[in-house]
């Protein structure tokens, strides 16, 4: 186990439950663009802020955090009451959504990937496989349960964002670096990717042309 003060403890902990809120707002924000009633809203709040940590927890063999502590659901069912109320005045602020959603990812991706270290230490492959995991998880659910096309296989330049910040948050590690400043900065260039790319409509190539596998 990698030792890690008490007051580093609580930063990661502050930083997981805004990034639960900020993935539960994009959640909310789908539901209501889709016509959901209170409920769904509420659920599919809840479902995109805890999916990604709940299945990395599993996969790892640890009891969900969702589950023990009551504060995750209660943030996600609060942003989606709030989410609610405040539509009507945020209907217009479609890139809300978006920066929500980027920053959701920046604060996943390494939250994801301080939790693998805190378990393995310095392992590549764990470290990535729990940050982009957290990460992806829940915003992949959110987009398939509005019956859309995950935003991550069509936004190419956002799982690459994920990768690259978890990248430099396990080098500066390696380097000697600290949890703390490897954390700060992981989430800040991983959001700030996302975010430019978004600005710029950066994606990777893709196939051009209509594909003869398609049916048609």
């Amino acid at each position: 186990m990698v030792d890690f003060s008490i007051s580093g403890q609580v930063f990661i902990y502050i930083l997981d439950l805004f990034g639960t809120m900020a993935f539960a707002v994009t959640g909310a924000f789908k539901a209501i663009e889709h016509k959901f009633d209170i409920v769904g809203i509420i659920l599919l709040a809840t479902i995109t802020g805890v999916a990604g940590g709940t299945i990395r927890d599993v996969l790892m063999g640890q009891f969900p955090n969702s589950l023990s502590d009551p504060a995750y659901v209660s943030i996600t069912v609060l942003s989606g009451i709030s989410l609610f109320f405040l539509h009507s005045h945020l209907k217009k602020h479609w890139n809300l959504f978006l920066k929500f959603d980027a920053i959701g990812l920046g604060v996943f991706s390494i939250i994801g990937a301080t939790f693998a270290y805190h378990l393995v230490g310095l392992n590549l492959l764990a470290i990535m496989l729990a940050g982009i995991l957290t990460a992806v998880g829940g915003g992949i659910l959110r987009d398939v349960f509005v019956s859309h096309v995950p935003i991550v296989f069509i936004k190419e330049f956002y799982i690459s964002a994920s990768f690259i910040g978890i990248l430099v948050f396990y080098l500066i590690l390696y380097f000697g670096g600290d949890l703390y400043s490897a954390t700060i900065l992981g989430i800040i260039l991983t959001t700030a990717l996302r975010l430019v790319a978004m600005k710029f409509n950066w994606n990777l190539p893709k196939v051009k042309g209509n594909s003869d596998y398609a049916g048609e």
